[in-house]
């Protein structure tokens, strides 16, 4: 079983920047691809980024490409995102999900096996 706790959120204003950190129980966490997700209120959960088990490979959805970086220090089981330049739209509870092994990136909700609690980000304007 793999336990995931997300922190670092807040509320900011527009044009601020925050990081996130996802901390991960288990000792397979390098092996894992590892992804975030965010949901607004009133609307489904949706994919933000995820990065390989090694971190070689990080895919974006185009409503943060540029402005958010993931990354990952397999040495400490953490997994961040870096957000700059926040927007009033990205307002959301951020997840952290987990995925028990593969060899690419994974953009599915399906995909994944663990998640974390989530973690509040509000932009004011």
């Amino acid at each position: 079983q793999v336990q995931l706790v997300e922190s670092g959120g807040g509320l900011v204003q527009a044009g601020d920047s925050l990081r996130l950190s996802c901390a991960a129980s288990g000792r397979a966490f390098s092996t894992y691809p590892m992804a975030w997700f965010r949901q607004a209120p009133g609307k489904e959960r949706e994919f933000v980024a995820t990065i390989s088990w090694s971190g070689g490979i990080t895919y974006y959805a185009d409503s943060v490409k540029g402005r958010f970086t993931i990354s990952r220090d397999n040495a400490n089981n953490t997994v961040y995102l870096q957000m700059n330049s926040l927007k009033p739209e990205d307002t959301a509870v951020y997840y952290c999900a987990a995925r028990a092994g593969g060899k690419s990136y994974y953009v599915k909700e399906y995909e994944y096996d663990y998640w974390g609690q989530g973690t509040q980000v509000t932009v004011s304007s």
